[in-house]
């Protein structure tokens, strides 16, 4: 059964030049993009984004990170696309993330780690249409390779 998931390539990794990195490994992974743009957003809207983290230590460093530059929202789809996603963006911190994996490649620190996804269906439930409303996610069939 197909799942949707959402990731967002974050500031850092924006500034580094690594969407198109990002964007190809889901691709060539199998995930297929169902809605996908660049936004930048406000304090209050990464707090928002955010709220289930409010009261935490690193809360006001993250919102302040992901308002200071533009994001790409992406939702994916496959089938286990939750785990999948995860998989390949590796741990959050990339220095203890796998070889090979988005944070280990592009991440400079657990701060500013190039990538988000959503941690569970629920997540994924709240967080793709905090972007994306029925008429920006766009399904397709994919070609075969």
């Amino acid at each position: 059964m197909s799942e949707r998931t959402l990731v967002m390539v974050k500031p850092d990794a924006v500034r580094g030049g690594h969407v198109g990195d990002v964007v190809g490994r889901f691709e060539a992974a199998g995930l297929t993009i169902r809605a996908l743009k660049m936004i930048h957003l406000d304090r209050q809207e990464a707090e928002e984004f955010y709220r289930v983290h409010r009261g935490k230590p690193f809360f006001s460093g993250l919102t302040q990170f992901m308002s200071s530059g533009p994001i790409v929202a992406i939702v994916l789809e496959a089938p286990g696309a939750i785990t999948q996603v995860r998989r390949l963006m590796g741990a959050t911190d990339p220095a203890k993330a796998e070889p090979g994996t988005i944070r280990k490649d592009f991440a400079s620190s657990i701060e500013q780690n190039a990538v988000h996804g959503s941690d569970s269906p629920e997540s994924a439930a709240y967080e793709i249409p905090y972007f994306f409303g029925a008429l920006e996610q766009h399904a397709y069939e994919r070609a075969a390779r």
